[in-house]
């Protein structure tokens, strides 16, 4: 079973019709699982460590930030729990495919998809006149450099990351002041969530407001999320946006 929304897909992908039996409540949910459908047809859990107890698994998929508790006590109680860290980058994707083809005894299967993905990537990997400079704006003003998995899918569709002129190569905070003297081709950012979410609030400012033409209604959400094949979707839907500025955008 799988407590972890990237776990998940990849287990769903690799996994025989009767290998895997529980993926976590997350891979239902379409705003961060690529695989939501899929994921409809297993048991779903909460990854309590009571839970998974009784489900009796043989073999838990977890991720490096599952709850430590939960993950220490079945480990205790003698299950195998086997941990999967983030992807960081586009090419972390094949090395996250082949662990989890080991540990479910599917390594023809993983090396099948790593062919396609890295046969597939290297056609989509831009070589471009210009780059057109986007910005990548989340709740918080968050935004991510070019040592994260996001970072990677922008540069491989062919623009440049005004986070990285900034000085950011991992994840941070961008001042709003800095977003607006950037002046970015498009801005990049992720579907809000229902509610009121005081994170969320800084994408209604004024500031940002004025970029409304450039953001591109691009969702880094599901696809952008975990380190699976689904990011080479990522970024052919974002390369489109890029063919439709052309090479007259702001190099």
């Amino acid at each position: 079973m799988s407590v972890n929304v990237c776990t998940d897909q990849l287990a769903m992908m690799l996994a025989d019709d009767k290998q895997l039996y529980s993926v976590s409540h997350l891979a239902v949910d379409d705003r961060v699982s690529a695989m939501a459908t899929e994921a409809a047809e297993y048991q779903i859990n909460f990854a309590r460590a009571e839970e998974i107890y009784l489900m009796k698994p043989d073999l838990v998929l977890a991720g490096a930030y599952t709850a430590r508790a939960s993950v220490e006590m079945l480990q205790s109680f003698g299950i195998k729990v086997e941990i999967f860290t983030p992807a960081t980058g586009v090419d972390d994707v094949p090395a996250k495919l082949a662990q989890m083809g080991k540990d479910l005894g599917r390594e023809a299967e993983a090396e099948a998809l790593i062919n396609d993905l890295t046969d597939r990537l290297d056609t989509f990997r831009r070589v471009v006149e210009t780059r057109p400079r986007a910005a990548m704006y989340f709740a918080n003003g968050y935004t991510t450099g070019d040592r994260t998995l996001a970072g990677q899918i922008l540069v491989a569709a062919g623009f440049s990351n005004i986070a990285v002129e900034a000085g950011y190569s991992g994840g941070g905070v961008l001042p709003l002041e800095v977003l607006a003297m950037s002046d970015p081709a498009i801005i990049v950012s992720g579907e809000k969530y229902p509610g009121a979410s005081r994170s969320e609030a800084i994408l209604d400012h004024p500031v940002v407001e004025s970029f409304a033409d450039r953001l591109n209604g691009t969702e880094t959400d599901r696809d952008w999320i975990c380190g699976t094949p689904f990011v080479l979707r990522a970024i052919d839907d974002l390369a489109n946006v890029r063919d439709a500025l052309g090479d007259t955008a702001q190099d």
